[in-house]
């Protein structure tokens, strides 16, 4: 009888029936409740989340609004990400202080202490690095200064603007993660897609930041794949070789925007 139903009516059976998927999981930030007044903390995936024990190499993702001041706090480690999604304030490093506006991006090292002031909204990622693994200074970019490109192995129908990648990256504007191995973003084209594809070696999150279609979430390289309607503020975690992919609305002029990080599952990590 279940398989009788339209999808529409599959995803819904599945957003209710269990909070957490055997590959994924999904969360409307929005309806997120936030702790920490003055430094509003939405605890997306990972500490805080009430799944985080099914998230494995990614310590953290939460949505951060500052009204005031975040306090300042050193993870030692972790390496962490930040993205700017409005507003503007400062993050204080020591004696380094540094700007920030919409649509900056930063790679913290492990174990720098830092503080944020001003009234802005941010994306906090943290990854799980080796103890003792070396610092270095704030790294800053904004997405402005990174170009659109296509990526080889997916279509003309997404631009990818690529962001943080690994050490030993060429192409991306920062190259600095440890086990972070890319952070970008994905603009689709009205009826653009990227494909349902997996990863190996890799736990990816997928940030709906503009738009809707669906997303497709699946049981692994040859399992189901499913298409679930998703809307701006859904966020979504991929544990490692889940079917992953995205397609936008078709309606004319239709945009959709993907705010996209993976990073290495722990038992590869670097």
């Amino acid at each position: 009888m279940l398989m009788q139903l339209p999808i529409e009516l599959l995803a819904l059976f599945f957003f209710s029936d269990r909070a957490i998927d055997p590959t994924w999981l999904r969360r409307a930030v929005p309806e997120i409740q936030a702790v920490e007044p003055g430094c509003a903390v939405k605890p997306i995936f990972g500490a805080g989340d009430k799944d985080a024990a099914a998230v494995k190499g990614i310590s953290r993702y939460s949505e951060v609004s500052v009204s005031t001041a975040c306090p300042s706090s050193d993870f030692p480690n972790e390496e962490q990400i930040f993205v700017v999604l409005d507003g503007a304030g400062t993050v204080t490093s020591g004696e380094q202080k540094i700007p920030l506006k919409t649509g900056d991006f930063l790679y913290v090292p492990p174990g720098v202490p830092r503080s944020v002031n001003g009234q802005l909204r941010y994306v906090l990622m943290g990854f799980k690095v080796p103890a003792g693994t070396a610092g270095g200074p704030i790294q800053i970019a904004n997405l402005a200064e990174v170009k659109q490109q296509t990526v080889g192995g997916h279509p003309d129908s997404v631009l990818y603007q690529l962001m943080i990648g690994d050490t030993k990256s060429t192409r991306d504007k920062i190259a600095a993660g440890r086990v972070v191995t890319s952070l970008y973003v994905m603009d689709f084209k009205p009826g653009g897609t990227n494909f349902p594809h997996h990863h190996e070696d890799e736990e990816e999150i997928y940030y709906l930041i503009e738009g809707r279609g669906e997303m497709v979430a699946g049981s692994g390289t040859d399992g189901l794949a499913a298409r679930f309607p998703s809307k701006a503020g859904d966020a979504w975690f991929f544990r490692l070789n889940c079917t992953v992919g995205f397609y936008n609305s078709t309606e004319p002029g239709a945009k959709a925007r993907i705010l996209a990080v993976r990073s290495v599952f722990p038992r590869r990590a670097r």
